[in-house]
């Protein structure tokens, strides 16, 4: 095998185009053996393999800068930058990323980098500082499934033109996003496909770049033959370059959409080696809102590119019909979209994870709160228990939407609350909602919900007791009951709270607790810096109660291990009735 000896891309400048060629088919084998056994991104590298390979032949990395956009594409240049062990060696698999990762490879990977549409803007910087400094490096920037669609994209396009010195952008055009793509900008890609980039509207010469397009992008001896001719160029330039994603897994060619990502899976058939069978929350709520749609047809679900992050698969999008619509991996976009379509009286329901709702806080401030527009935002995935690379922590969200006045967030303990929620919030027409999709395992209660929810910031006491108070959010309110029900044990009778609403608190509630409640203790799925419990603290400042706050502690948590993350963060059940007895004096 080639790929066992290369241990940087000057190993492959020796051999011959039929060698490269061998070279890009085990690095397939590579990237298709770790994602059966570990999981990750299948198709985006699939189909990028034969360009890496290209890429790493003619420039001189590490001298020569490249920048991954999300890095779904980047599992081969990892391979070819003595990282090939954390694909073919099973036991060595934890040990790489899904991302690109200076700290796994400061050499080779020059930014972390997990969020879509921001390598060009990335890349001009390199571009800019390189010409302030006076060096002469190639500063390559690879953008591809669906991230054109992003703002942060034109931005980049825009600055590096501007600048006008070397940067060279491949743009791999694999004619998908992480589902189709959508956006008008698709469009002209789709015209320079069908005219082999003659077309004289060109949305990249539009923006002052010089162009090329490579119409074979998996094809290794034409790729090598343009980035020959675009290597030390002196202007900006495009290479549009149009690739299979998938390429040669029939499987992932076959069902684009389905091989975006994988759970392990056989190599044979691509059936999964595990079938994970339970409930999932957030394609229950998909389901919900496809046959609520049929009730209201105001209602309009907005995806950033992410349907099956709660379950729309293709068929449910073509059921929705005009009542769905997927703005590509623009999520500022989505929240701007919502708050117009509210305004205007439609009921828009924007859904995605927590992590991406990151990349909106101006526009759920601006575009959104300030204007009080009555639309409704789903908050996926954000728990301790969800995605795990940094780049994609979703417990974060709590300090960022709960602070923003004029938008309320709510947290349902259980499937139906959820929906007593969601129902109630589609169809107000006063306040802009955000809700926290409870995560984790289903759980079902026969308790009756309420229908409105206008009665802002108002606390449900799930059980009255006396000394011991516990504030439970969202998904730990299970939580909450077990630890009153093992306090019960020790004849201390808790209270316990649903407090429903994160961005306020129910001062009546709370003031009532101070008449026989020595400790409040408040436990949150989610950061406690600048989290829900900091906000019960303030409130109790100046009187003699005490509380307790239990949450994760700030910090860039990569790859952790969840049980550990709760030891560490003093969470588990038995930590938390430890602290509730060591300030009772109970041992």
């Amino acid at each position: 095998m080639y790929i066992e000896k290369i241990n940087s891309p000057k190993d492959l400048k020796g051999l011959s185009i039929e060698q490269l060629k061998i070279v890009a088919d085990e690095v397939r084998a590579g990237v298709l053996n770790r994602v059966s056994n570990h999981g990750g991104h299948v198709g985006p590298n699939l189909g990028f393999t034969e360009a890496t390979v290209a890429l790493h032949y003619v420039f001189n990395a590490p001298e020569d800068k490249f920048v991954f956009d999300i890095s779904h594409q980047s599992y081969p240049h990892k391979m070819l930058t003595g990282r090939a062990k954390g694909f073919l060696d099973v036991s060595d698999m934890d040990a790489i990323s899904g991302y690109s990762s200076p700290l796994e490879n400061p050499e080779y990977d020059n930014f972390e980098i997990g969020h879509t549409s921001t390598s060009i803007a990335l890349a001009s910087g390199l571009q800019k500082a390189r010409d302030i400094i006076g060096g002469t490096e190639n500063v390559i920037a690879v953008i591809g499934d669906g991230s054109l669609s992003g703002g942060e994209a034109f931005e980049g396009l825009d600055t590096a033109s501007e600048i006008g010195t070397n940067i060279i952008v491949v743009v791999n055009d694999n004619e998908m996003s992480i589902a189709e793509n959508h956006g008008g900008l698709y469009k002209n890609l789709k015209l320079l496909r069908e005219s082999n980039g003659q077309a004289e509207l060109n949305f990249f010469k539009s923006m002052g770049f010089d162009y090329m397009y490579v119409n074979d992008g998996n094809d290794i001896s034409r790729l090598v033959d343009a980035f020959n001719k675009v290597k030390d160029i002196d202007h900006p330039m495009v290479v549009h370059i149009h690739t299979e994603k998938g390429h040669g897994y029939k499987p992932a060619v076959e069902n684009k959409e389905r091989w975006h990502w994988s759970m392990p899976f056989n190599i044979e058939d691509g059936s999964l080696k595990a079938i994970n069978s339970k409930e999932s929350i957030s394609s229950m709520l998909g389901h919900w809102l496809l046959d609520e749609m049929k009730r209201d047809e105001k209602l309009v679900v907005i995806t950033a590119g992410t349907p099956a992050s709660f379950g729309f698969t293709k068929e449910e999008r073509l059921q929705a019909g005009k009542q769905f619509i997927d703005v590509g991996i623009a999520e500022e976009e989505a929240v701007a979209l919502a708050s117009g379509m509210a305004k205007r009286g439609a009921h828009p329901v924007f859904s995605d994870f927590a992590t991406f709702f990151q990349r909106t806080y101006d526009q759920l401030c601006q575009d959104l709160a300030v204007n009080g527009n009555p639309a409704v935002f789903n908050v996926l995935g954000a728990t301790i228990y969800g995605m795990n690379d940094f780049t994609h922590i979703c417990f974060f969200d709590i300090p960022m939407i709960s602070h923003i006045p004029n938008l309320h967030y709510l947290a349902p303990t259980s499937y139906e609350e959820l929906i007593a929620m969601e129902k109630w919030a589609i169809n107000q027409d006063k306040y802009s909602i955000a809700i926290r999709v409870p995560e984790g395992p289903v759980v079902h209660s026969p308790e009756e919900y309420d229908t409105d929810y206008s009665d802002l910031n108002k606390f449900k006491m799930a059980h009255c007791g006396e000394k011991v108070a516990i504030i439970a959010v969202g998904n730990f309110f299970q939580k909450g009951d077990a630890i009153r029900q093992s306090l019960a044990n020790d004849g201390i009778d808790a209270t316990l709270i649903n407090p429903r609403y994160l961005s306020g608190v129910d001062e009546n509630m709370l003031d009532g607790l101070k008449k026989d409640h020595q400790i409040v203790v408040t436990i949150e799925d989610g950061s406690l810096d600048g989290g829900f419990g900091e906000r019960i603290s303030r409130f109790y400042g100046p009187t003699t109660m005490k509380v307790l706050n239990f949450g994760v502690k700030k910090a860039l948590y990569d790859r952790y291990d969840v049980n550990k993350l709760l030891m560490d963060n003093n969470l588990t059940d038995e930590q938390i009735l430890s602290s509730i007895k060591s300030v009772l004096n109970i041992y």
